[in-house]
């Protein structure tokens, strides 16, 4: 569902009707009631609100989801190409037992960040997350509970063992290997499909859709560090131009799809953004 908001219902003004959404995640044998139950579940996550119009049920994300869902598309199709600025940028928290589900939910959001965990409630990242994060402060209130700080230099220990303490890279990496040997394969047999004219629009949606759901598993995993602090192994980059490939050569037909698919509510003029649909990358896949 967030990968529906982030691909294309946010460049078709945000709202859609929730018979289109059943319409869609039909394409992934996803069942009605399946569906209904996770919209559901998002509305009562506070991810999702609705609105009726006559009979009918229109969905769109609330500002939690949004937060989620720009975030999480911004990082997904923007390529590590940056050197690091030399910061660190280090928060440490203190909650008593009695938000301790606070704190758990916390945890997850600095991993999200990227932010790695190098001793007991200190994290660090080495990305420029400031608004991120006084973005989350703000939103759970942490005011009290939070120091956040930036330091252009760690004494000890050695970066290289700061990263290693924070950060499992080989175990990613091997993750985007994985990637890359189902997906290169993958990509040839599209290529093929399309030159015999047997990509159809429906097929594409399908493929653009299941490919950006997998590459966004790595958000959850990959830190995003800058060129100069990857390994030599480091496989992310090759597995991000891979996955462009791909996803240029089924974007066009899988908005298409999804534009043939897609009902608004009645009662508002719909001004999709298309282009940005089908090209969500920076200039270098424009």
């Amino acid at each position: 569902m967030f990968t529906l908001f982030g691909e294309y219902i946010q460049h078709y003004d945000g709202e859609i009707w929730v018979g289109s959404l059943v319409q869609l995640m039909n394409r992934f044998g996803i069942s009605e009631s399946s569906v209904r139950g996770a919209i559901f579940r998002m509305v009562k996550q506070n991810y999702l609100k609705t609105r009726k119009v006559k009979n009918k049920s229109y969905y769109s994300l609330t500002d939690e989801g949004k937060r989620n869902v720009i975030d999480g598309v911004h990082r997904v199709y923007t390529s590590r190409n940056f050197m690091w600025d030399k910061k660190w940028r280090i928060l440490t928290y203190s909650f008593p037992e009695e938000k301790r589900e606070l704190r758990n939910q916390i945890r997850k959001e600095l991993n999200w960040l990227g932010f790695g965990l190098i001793s007991n409630s200190t994290w660090i990242n080495p990305n420029p997350v400031e608004k991120q994060v006084k973005n989350l402060i703000h939103t759970y209130e942490l005011e009290d509970n939070v120091t956040f700080l930036t330091s252009s230099e760690i004494v000890s220990p050695s970066t290289e063992k700061i990263i290693n303490k924070g950060w499992d890279l080989k175990r990613i990496s091997k993750q985007y290997n994985f990637f890359i040997d189902s997906y290169i394969d993958k990509l040839e047999k599209l290529r093929e499909k399309a030159f015999n004219d047997q990509l159809t629009n429906e097929l594409c949606f399908i493929e653009r859709t299941s490919l950006v759901h997998e590459f966004r598993k790595f958000l959850f995993e990959d830190p995003g560090f800058p060129i100069d602090l990857q390994p030599s192994y480091w496989s992310g980059t090759k597995a991000y131009e891979l996955f462009g490939e791909i996803h240029q050569l089924l974007a066009l037909p899988a908005v298409r799809f999804f534009d043939s698919t897609f009902k608004g509510p009645p009662d508002q003029e719909i001004t999709p953004n298309r282009h940005q649909a089908i090209n969500p990358f920076p200039s270098a896949y424009s």
